[in-house]
């Protein structure tokens, strides 16, 4: 991958080093006027076939000069833009946009119905953004983790029915097509290891909702992250630490039995929070840098404390400076997609709002 010019690199680093400066910054609320922005402009940007691509619904959405990589919306996309309207409060059945997250599902649900019982893709699209950064099935993935948050609560039992059959689908293909070190690694992605968080904590969620999930699976995911984060960072994750690190601290610390049983890997991770160079990742902020983000978000309020009052107070103050004109976030290589970075950064603001876990 060729990296930025160095201008840009320059800015993007001082920004993301500026996380690990003044802990003493006002906190920035959940209901702040930047997350209000950024899901208006996900709403207006949503495609009239109810999905989402790389920078929005509808080519006219596109920015100038940006590059698609695929033509129209892609179920990824659509996965993780109606996982930001839920985690700001949407449902099927309640929210302002309730019936832009049911279009949305809708489109997702289309794709994972017509999709082959075998194999590990939902959808036909091949080639976009995404997953050509995350790996070809990062599809598959997010849908997982956003079915297995709507399990049961779409509001009538004919919706409920649809949405867990398609969540039981997606479970098995990612079950069946694990590779045999435990990952979900698959040729053909950047830095594949955020496709492993992602297939991973799809699973634990669909697990918490009572779909039946293969436990030696789960162990194998687990002995693969132990074994990733006690070597040097793998190509797996682009030879970056940061989104090899923070995939393990996801990975480890669940439950209160993994944080104990995992404390040493996971103090080594959290260390790690104070060194600027861990945490600025590639060099400027990609959309792997948000999704790694929003994985260390959500595994430090797990257990809060200062070292999640101070991260989230300071990686929120920075995504509120990062935040565009218009309400985006766009990435500076990579992910460069309006509609994923955003996502991601909204779900990294409204941590304490995780509708699972809370």
């Amino acid at each position: 991958m060729t990296k930025v010019k160095i201008s840009a690199l320059a800015i993007a680093a001082l920004a993301v080093c500026s996380i690990l400066g003044n802990t003493n910054r006002p906190k920035i609320e959940t209901t702040a006027p930047n997350v209000d922005k950024a899901i208006h402009w996900l709403v207006s940007v949503q495609g009239h076939d109810g999905g989402w691509g790389q920078d929005g619904g509808e080519t006219s959405y596109v920015r100038v000069g940006e590059r698609l990589e695929s033509n129209g919306n892609d179920v990824a996309n659509s996965a993780v833009a109606v996982l930001a309207l839920v985690h700001a409060g949407n449902t099927p059945v309640k929210g302002e946009y309730r019936s832009q997250v049911r279009r949305g599902v809708d489109f997702i649900l289309r794709s994972v119905d017509d999709s082959p019982e075998d194999g590990l893709a939902v959808t036909r699209v091949t080639g976009s953004q995404i997953q050509r950064k995350l790996g070809p099935f990062i599809d598959t993935f997010l849908t997982s983790q956003l079915l297995s948050e709507l399990d049961g609560g779409m509001g009538d039992a004919q919706s409920n029915q649809r949405v867990r059959r398609a969540l039981e689908k997606c479970v098995r293909k990612i079950e069946r097509n694990q590779q045999k070190d435990g990952s979900w690694n698959i040729s053909g992605g950047w830095a594949p290891i955020l496709g492993t968080s992602m297939a991973s904590r799809s699973l634990d969620v669909a697990k918490t909702k009572g779909v039946r999930v293969d436990a030696v699976a789960m162990a194998k995911v687990d002995e693969y992250t132990k074994k990733a984060q006690a070597a040097p960072s793998s190509a797996a994750a682009a030879g970056v630490s940061l989104y090899q690190g923070a995939q393990a601290l996801e990975q480890l610390s669940r439950t209160e039995k993994d944080r104990v049983r995992n404390a040493p890997q996971i103090r080594q991770i959290t260390n790690q929070l104070a060194d600027a160079k861990f945490v600025n990742g590639f060099g400027s902020m990609g959309g792997e840098e948000f999704f790694s983000y929003l994985n260390i978000s959500d595994s430090l309020h797990r257990t809060g404390g200062p070292e999640w009052n101070n991260w989230n107070n300071q990686i929120k103050t920075q995504l509120a400076r990062l935040q565009n004109e218009d309400g985006t976030w766009a990435g500076h290589h990579c992910i460069t997609g309006r509609v994923a970075v955003t996502s991601a950064a909204v779900m990294t603001l409204l941590a304490e709002r995780d509708p699972v876990r809370n």
